[in-house]
This record gives structure tokens, sequence and C-alpha cells, in this order.
């Protein structure tokens, strides 16, 4: 059953229904370029490590009587930091993101246990509850929407290097430790903060997805992160709608629509190159 547009459009003037949609146009900014970080440095294990500490944070967070999306913030972007020194190589990535997620996730169901904190509260970030959306999850992520394409054009250079060839960067003087640490507390941010728009587990709806679609699309690093960041306002915008009419949960609509997307755009004819890597560094001269 779904509304009629008179409905639609009343339920578009109720100021959580606006938060909502403001909260997702933000995420569609900042958070597909995430996407396209995640990709490049080919750290998928990452997102689901944080996932794992966010619930950690959480947890502390109601134990403390802290909020505690503020506390998975802060706890994602520690761990993100943390993380960082390891993250020469994917695979020693890999390694100690998995023994985190193990880590948070065990830390987290004893701390529950012990203290007898309900814990329906942290395990509804499994989730998510968009409209429940205030205004600090409003800042976290205009802050995101700001930052982290900021650091892309700031840096366009030295993230183009470091996404298509680590050594070759660090050849080059780019502060490799560095910006990879910088990218690495983004990521676990952006994470954090998209919690509550999707869950914890549909979280790749506002990061993977677009950018898993831009790089089919994209010739270059600048096209490719604009790519993602037109097709998160696309999907962010439709798939919301879409569950506003129809009265169904918005987090599996945004996955769903993300997926439609990025399915048709694999089946459309490949244009440019195989490789999304390879054109971000011949954009780089240009970048000077």
């Amino acid at each position: 059953m779904h509304l009629a547009a008179a409905d639609l459009g009343a339920l578009l003037q109720l100021l959580p229904v606006q938060r909502a949609g403001i909260a997702l146009l933000l995420a569609a900014i900042g958070l597909p370029v995430i996407g396209v970080v995640i990709v490049g440095l080919d750290i998928m294990p990452v997102r689901f490590a944080m996932m794992h500490v966010a619930l950690l944070g959480i947890a502390v967070g109601l134990l403390t009587g802290l909020d505690p999306m503020l506390c998975a913030l802060v706890a994602c972007a520690l761990a993100g930091a943390g993380v960082a020194p390891l993250a020469r190589t994917p695979d020693g990535l890999s390694g100690a993101m998995g023994l985190l997620m193990s880590l948070a996730i065990a830390a987290a169901l004893l701390l529950l246990a012990v203290s007898g904190v309900n814990a329906s509260g942290a395990f509804a970030l499994l989730w998510g509850s968009i409209l429940s959306v205030g205004t600090p999850d409003l800042i976290v992520l205009g802050v995101l929407a700001a930052v982290v394409p900021g650091l892309f054009w700031w840096r366009r250079r030295d993230v183009g290097l470091l996404l298509y060839d680590r050594e070759l960067a660090q050849c080059s003087g780019v502060p490799v430790r560095a910006l990879t640490a910088a990218l690495l507390v983004l990521v676990a941010i952006a994470v954090a903060g998209a919690i509550k728009l999707t869950g914890a587990l549909l979280v790749d709806a506002l990061t993977l997805l677009p950018a898993l679609a831009a790089r089919r699309l994209g010739s270059s690093l600048k096209s490719i992160t604009l790519w993602a960041v037109g097709i998160g306002v696309a999907v962010n915008t439709t798939g919301f709608l879409l569950a506003l009419w129809l009265d169904w949960p918005p987090g599996p609509v945004l996955v769903l629509t993300a997926g439609a997307v990025v399915l048709a755009v694999h089946f459309t004819p490949e244009r440019r190159i195989s490789s999304w890597r390879a054109p971000a560094s011949t954009s780089l001269p240009s970048s000077h």
C-alpha cells in the first residue's frame, strides 16, 4: 500500500522527515567519496570492523550516560588512527581488521552483560533509525560533507598517487603515513556517522555502492569522485522518497536502489578502460 501524493506532501512537512532528508543529502556529498577511498585503498574489511567498534562505543555510552553516538564516533576515530600504521599493505590491514572486529564485539557484549545495561539501544544500530536524526547527527554529516571533498581537492595529487600506487606516492614525496592515517580516520568516522541513517548492516548503500558504480563511469579520479557524489545524491533522494511513498523501511530501499544503479551501470558497455586506478594517475599532472 502506498501513500497518495497529498499524503506524501504532508509527510514531507514533518520536521523528523525533513531532518532525515537533509541528512541523506549531506551524506550523499561526503560518504560516496569515502567509498572511493575504500575501493582505491582496497580496505573493504575496514567498514565491517568499524561497525563493531561503533557497537562498543555505543555500549560505553549507554554504560556511562554519555551520548552513545558520540562515543561511537570517538571509538571509531581512535580505532582508525590506531590501525593506520598497519595499513602498509592491504593484507596487513585485513588481519588487523579481523582482530579488531573480534575484540570489539567481544568487549561490547561483555560490557553489556556485566553492566546490566539494556542492550536494545546498542543493537538498534544494526537497523538504523533515520527519523530519529538530530542536530548532532546533522553536524557530523555536515562536517564530513565539507572535510572529505575538501581534503580531496586540497591534496588531490597526493590522494591520486596514494590510491594509484603506494610505493610511487612514497617515492614522489607524498606523506603516505600521515595521509593514510587521515583517510582511515575519515573512513571510520563516516561509517559511524552513517549508521543511524541505514543501520550498520546496510551502510554500504551510502558509501561503497555509489563508488562501485562511479568507477565504471569515470575516466579519472576527479570524474569518478564527481560521479560517486552525483549517484549518491540521486540514490538517496529517490530511495528516501520511494520508501516514504511505499511506507517501507528507508535503509533496505536505499540499498536496493543503489544496487539497481550498480547493476544497471555494470551492464552498460564499458567505453573507456577496465581499471579505474590507471586514469587516476594520468590526471595528476594537470592538478599541479
